[in-house]
């Protein structure tokens, strides 16, 4: 029998024929990471019709599980300093989020691949058994994987797709097969070269991809990480797709080091602004190790 919430702990839904954990949660205006807290229990890749999911939160459940307005994140593994997941400190009582960075569509000799990704993240520090080992030591802590990056071997990561059907559908299969491999909680979008690729293919790429591995339940969390420079192609993919990014990462290395504590006051305000419409806003701040 698959698993089903206690009757009367939640409000509950009965699975369909055709049901996805992605569509019942938007059916119901809730995120998918949220959906998928409050039915630890369930396969989303195997629902059965008749089995009752919760659709509200469990009662007596803990709201850690749900961020509370409380998030740390660290982008780890791009500067191959030899840090470690046990060498940063971590705070038992946020959210604390790993990122890996970074997942990057092009070869080692910098030439695109078209939404093949490969791992360019200190791989022999931060390997699968290191991720496997955090995860398992603290409750609160998500290693997600970012997509994209600044530079690979000196020269920048250029956002580039041949097609937009050629694109996602390359990097459905590799990013689904590097999140199974190291048991990833989520992406993270951190493109920050353009070229000559339009806003446009830009937007349509990173949603459908967003969509297709929210909906077929291989990640809960998806985020984005603008700042100035880029701010055309992510707040036109805010504008259009903010349903199913759960959190904007502020950051605070993508400032000069001579910025004072009240100028990121005011950039942070400012970015608030910008991406706090709809249900979801700005509430991630992000450092690079």
């Amino acid at each position: 029998m698959p698993n089903s919430p206690s009757s009367g702990s939640c409000t509950t839904y009965t699975v369909k024929s055709g049901d996805t954990c992605y569509a019942i949660s938007q059916a119901n205006g809730i995120s998918l990471s949220n959906f998928q807290s409050w039915n630890s229990g369930i396969n989303c890749n195997n629902l059965q019709i008749g089995q009752k999911v919760c659709i509200s939160q469990p009662s007596g459940s803990s709201s850690s599980s749900n961020y509370n307005g409380k998030i740390f994140r660290e982008y780890i593994g791009a500067l191959y300093n030899i840090v470690n997941f046990n060498d940063v400190p971590i705070n038992t009582g946020v959210s604390f989020h790993f990122i890996l960075s970074a997942v990057i569509d092009y070869t080692s000799s910098a030439s695109p691949t078209n939404g093949l990704f490969n791992i360019y993240w200190q791989n022999s520090m931060l390997n699968r058994a290191a991720v496997q080992a955090i995860i398992s030591q603290y409750s609160n802590v998500r290693v997600i994987g970012t997509l994209g990056g600044d530079t690979i071997s000196g020269q920048p990561v250029h956002f580039r797709a041949t097609s937009v059907n050629s694109w996602v559908s390359n990097a459905v299969f590799s990013v689904t097969s590097l999140i199974s491999q190291y048991h990833l909680d989520g992406i993270d979008i951190e493109y920050e070269h353009f070229d000559s690729v339009s806003t446009d293919t830009f937007v349509s790429c990173i949603a459908q991809l967003i969509q297709q591995l929210k909906s077929s339940g291989v990640i809960p969390v998806a985020s984005i990480a603008p700042f100035d420079e880029v701010q055309t192609h992510y707040k036109a993919l805010w504008d259009q797709y903010n349903n199913v990014i759960d959190l904007v990462n502020f950051q605070l290395y993508s400032y000069r080091s001579s910025t004072s504590a009240s100028e990121f006051v005011s950039y942070y305000n400012t970015a608030a602004a910008t991406y706090g419409g709809g249900a979801r806003y700005l509430r991630a701040s992000a450092l690079e190790m």
